[in-house]
């Protein structure tokens, strides 16, 4: 069975909240593999190149902002469809309506900010994957 690889990024509100232990456990217990993993408050510089497709609208500033306010646990995560699974198991990004079961319907809410906080990233293909995991792996 051919494997593939992931990013994935805990955001500062659930490292902020104490909820990295939880998120991972839920990976693992998906059956997937924590190959690696990095915590620390991520540059100006990563940020830009990271969302560097967003640029120019108007939630990028506060998003990257968001994102370097505090520590973040990034993840490279391994199993067969992986990619499609994480992003299942995260559940839909605006966690009010996301399902109960995932991880942003079960911990995250809507916090009435500039930005939506919903806990983690996961990359969306395995262009993404490769490109996300080589910006925060090398």
């Amino acid at each position: 069975m051919a494997t593939e690889e992931t990013l994935v990024l805990i955001k500062p509100d659930g490292v902020r909240r104490g909820l990295t232990g939880q998120i991972l456990a839920r990976i693992e217990a998906k059956g997937y593999e924590l190959v690696d993993l990095k915590k620390f408050t991520p540059a100006r510089g990563l940020l830009a190149e990271h969302y560097a497709e967003h640029e120019g609208k108007p939630f990028y500033e506060p998003l990257v902002e968001f994102m370097m306010s505090g520590d973040v646990v990034a993840a490279r995560v391994a199993g067969h469809r992986v990619i499609e699974g994480f992003r299942s198991l995260a559940g839909s990004t605006e966690p009010t309506t996301a399902a109960p079961g995932t991880i942003r319907g079960d911990l995250g809410r809507d916090w009435g900010l500039k930005v939506q906080q919903n806990l983690v990233h996961g990359s969306d293909s395995p262009e993404s994957a490769a490109r996300e995991l080589g910006l925060w792996f090398g």
